[in-house]
């Protein structure tokens, strides 16, 4: 392609030091902005997993799972299997990650640990288009080795803010993470749905092999944006790094030490609590939004298009979000958005057209990444730094078990009513527990504890 030339100029060359000018001008800005090359790095393996958490977690496998490997079961009996699916992933989860990431701190092996999660996470994703219609238990277990997959590497993703990142600017970077999470997530997802609405204009015979290349389309996507954080970002390797079976011993005595020292990280203890119980109702919302929808009767394009919705709104939204967490504080900007959670809930239960769940996806596009960047960010505030893996597989434990109640709880109670509008309000008990106890926590005494404390667990 020609160089673009200026008017009234006829050598491309000058046109091109103009590019190079401006793209230099861009990069200095980006840079002064704290958006260095490790950082962005860092920000999208958000964008790489995130096509994961649309197109396949939030988006078609609920679909698929209903309408094509669980055809002709009870709505309410394939919502619970469902949700007994996202609840064994978290299970496996939530029991690994604090071994995990104690391991990763003293064999300082936290990019290999997200690296055999990624993999594991693409490999099983691209596997989704293997199974046939009718094999809802084999789709089932797939879907759960894909979601270990997404939700392990998020430990050490996770994990690695504080080597990218100094305190001061690590709200801006968080909420810059989940924002391109939501630009790459939701630019795969349009042309996803795209493939199922137009499955001609790409050479497929239907619906049904559209959503079969969608999912191959996430794993691909996933492996390639993963290579920079891979290649760029550099972890702090331990002075003397033990072997790996050393440092499989060495980071299991370490996690029970940690264990025993919890009564002096009271402050940590209470947030987690509070966040088990907030970051619950969030995920529940984020994995069972369609389904509920189904379950009401709305239509599966128009749910998958709010769900795009989401996405786009959560762009800018998320940004926004960690400006405020700058200004007001991050416990500020989550009690915020907690609050918008509860009145989803109630507003949930009287929703009665697909109109209606349009406007409950900008709303929650408004808060879902705030709530989770700015959790992260304010975590990262209470432990030590040295112990950065550790510490968020404690993180990333209580997140998953809390997964695991969420759906469980709302698939029980479709189950056991016959009404899915009483699965959406049983979350507002989530969102009022975890707020109460999130507003009584005092973080500045836990960064001092925290700073006492690093090195010396």
């Amino acid at each position: 392609m020609d160089a673009p030339r200026l008017i009234g100029h006829t050598r491309p060359i000058r046109a091109g030091s103009l590019w190079r000018r401006r793209i230099l001008r861009r990069t200095k800005l980006m840079t002064k902005a704290g958006v260095d090359k490790k950082t962005l790095a860092w920000c999208l393996y958000d964008w790489a997993n995130s096509a994961f958490a649309t197109t396949v977690l939030a988006g078609f496998f609920p679909v698929f799972f209903k309408e094509h490997w669980s055809a002709g079961a009870d709505v309410s009996l394939s919502t619970f299997h469902l949700g007994s699916a996202n609840s064994l992933a978290s299970v496996i989860i939530a029991l690994l990650a604090p071994a995990l990431g104690a391991i990763a701190d003293r064999g300082g092996a936290k990019k290999k640990f997200l690296l055999f999660f990624t993999a594991m996470g693409v490999v099983m994703t691209g596997c989704l288009h293997l199974v046939a219609k009718g094999q809802w238990q084999l789709a089932a277990g797939v879907y759960v080795a894909a979601v270990v997959g997404f939700y392990g590497g998020n430990i050490f993703y996770d994990s690695l803010l504080v080597a990218v990142a100094e305190e001061k600017r690590r709200d801006f970077v968080s909420a810059l993470g989940y924002s391109l999470g939501y630009l790459g997530g939701g630019l795969l997802f349009t042309l996803n749905i795209f493939m199922t609405m137009h499955p001609g204009a790409f050479g497929l015979a239907g619906v049904e092999q559209a959503v079969r290349v969608s999912f191959l389309s996430v794993a691909l996507w996933w492996a390639a944006f993963s290579l920079p954080v891979m290649l760029w970002v550099k972890e702090t390797k331990p002075a003397h790094a033990p072997s790996a079976w050393r440092a499989v011993g060495q980071g299991l005595r370490q996690l029970m030490a940690t264990l025993g020292e919890v009564r002096r990280l009271k402050v940590v203890a209470l947030f987690l609590l509070g966040y088990w119980l907030y970051i619950d109702g969030v995920d529940t919302v984020i994995q069972m939004a369609v389904d509920y929808g189904l379950a009401l009767g709305f239509n599966s394009k128009s749910l998958l298009t709010a769900l795009l919705i989401t996405q786009f709104v959560g762009f800018p939204a998320t940004i926004v979000f960690g400006l405020l967490g700058k200004r007001l504080g991050p416990k500020a900007g989550i009690l915020i958005g907690i609050g918008v959670y509860l009145a989803v809930s109630v507003w949930g239960y009287f929703m009665d057209s697909e109109n209606e769940f349009y406007v409950l996806a900008v709303v929650i596009g408004l808060v879902q990444g705030g709530v989770q960047s700015l959790s992260r960010s304010f975590y990262a505030r209470l432990i030590p730094e040295d112990k950065a893996a550790e510490f968020f597989g404690f993180y990333n434990m209580l997140g998953k078990f809390a997964a695991v109640l969420g759906p469980f709880l709302m698939g029980s109670v479709s189950l056991a009513t016959g009404n899915p509008r009483h699965s959406i309000l049983s979350l507002g008990v989530l969102f009022i527990g975890g707020g109460i106890i999130l507003a009584v926590v005092d973080d500045k005494k836990g960064h001092r504890l925290a700073e006492d404390l690093e090195g010396n667990l």
